[in-house]
Formats: structure tokens, sequence, C-alpha cells
């Protein structure tokens, strides 16, 4: 199966970012997490988005602002 369409329970997303189960439950509550799939009443994360989410987090240095302090100011 093609990593793009691999999808994983939070617990196993959870695990793969390195963070808890319940970090990424808050995460979707306030809309700062990777971007998830509902299927029925199921949550569901693609790799690929978690991978992607992970990435867009890199920094270079603590006061690297990041590719989205443009979009803000």
């Amino acid at each position: 199966m093609d990593n793009a369409q691999t999808f994983l329970t939070t617990p196993k997303a959870a695990q793969f970012l390195n963070l808890s189960p319940r970090t990424l439950e808050k995460m979707r509550v306030t809309g700062n997490g990777p971007t998830y799939v509902l299927m029925g009443r199921l949550v569901r994360y693609r790799l690929s988005d978690l991978v992607a989410w992970a990435e867009a987090g890199a920094r270079r240095s603590t006061s690297d602002p990041g590719p989205d302090h443009d979009k803000a100011a």
C-alpha cells in the first residue's frame, strides 16, 4: 500500500510523531495539529499528512520564524 494512502489511528499517529494521543486530540480541537480524516465517527490520519505537518514545523534555530511568518504580517 502506498504511504499516501496509509491511514493510522490516533494512538498509532501519536506514536509515529512521538506525542501522546491526548496531545493529538487537543490539537484537533484547537486546529493546530495535523490534518485528519473522519471515516464515519472514526478519526484517521494519513501518513503523508503527518510527515507534511512535521516538516512544516522544521526550523533551523529558535529565532527562525518559519515559513508562515510572512503570512501573519
